[in-house]
């Protein structure tokens, strides 16, 4: 149905225009500077979570099965049957039900989701599939909170805008976001800011299994990870350009 003035998408299109434009730069930049005067509390509240998240999500498109915990995915150290069973059964019924919804880019996004979960499970060796989710803590961890950070900009009709749930998960995208993306590009000038060492009940750490484990080279692994980081940042700016002109032109129409 389309919306009208009767059924309005946003309960104030000028007061949302208003979130649009200030909501994302403001959150970054308070993310920005709880990093800088509290940078274990940011990491262990709310980075920790999305980072544990990106290992969870890595290894089920690889064929793990992983439980994320707050500090510690579990993960077996052979690949699983069901977990890959499930996974594809869950993007199958996404792209049924996007389907009956006539929602085409669902059914796009579940289709290339299923392809590269078949590529992740079937075309990588076992120990390459080891390598990328243990990147893809920092890696897809970025990835995720790029996606709570854009998920402002979605959902008008859902509980994301009705609940107010958009703004916990800007909150949470951007403090994650910010707590990762800052390790790695301080890590370009500083190579002692790479976190090699050990964990406390957990084991060796993300880099330092990358660089003794799997023979990444130091630049690399470096690079790779701010990589992802920049694309991640250009990707939500072209959200925040498509949600800020979306806003500005349903605040024309009042």
């Amino acid at each position: 149905m389309a919306a009208t003035f009767e059924d309005p998408v946003v309960e104030d299109p000028a007061l949302e225009l208003k979130f649009c434009i200030a909501a994302l730069p403001a959150m970054l930049l308070l993310a920005l500077l709880f990093h800088f005067l509290t940078p274990g509390v940011q990491r262990i509240a709310l980075g920790m979570p999305v980072h544990e998240l990106g290992h969870a999500v890595s290894a089920w498109f690889t064929g793990f099965w992983a439980i994320p915990t707050l500090w510690k995915t579990i993960i077996p150290e052979e690949r699983s049957f069901i977990a890959p069973v499930l996974l594809a059964g869950a993007l199958g019924w996404m792209i049924v039900a996007a389907w009956r919804a006539e929602k085409t880019y669902l059914v796009v996004l579940g289709v290339v989701l299923l392809v590269v979960q078949a590529v992740g499970t079937f075309a990588l060796r076992e120990d390459k599939a080891v390598a990328i989710y243990t990147f893809g803590g920092d890696g897809i961890g970025m990835v995720l909170a790029t996606l709570l950070m854009a998920s402002f900009f979605f959902g008008k009709r859902s509980q994301l805008y009705k609940g107010s749930l958009r703004w916990g998960f800007l909150a949470i995208g951007a403090a994650a976001f910010v707590d990762m993306f800052a390790t790695w590009t301080t890590a370009l000038y500083d190579p002692y800011a790479i976190p090699i060492g050990e964990i406390e009940g957990v084991g060796l750490s993300d880099a330092a299994r990358l660089l003794g484990e799997h023979l990444w080279e130091q630049r690399a692994l470096v690079r790779r990870f701010v990589t992802v980081g920049v694309l991640c940042l250009i990707a939500l700016a072209l959200v925040y350009a498509w949600g800020v002109r979306l806003a500005w032109k349903k605040a024309r129409e009042i």
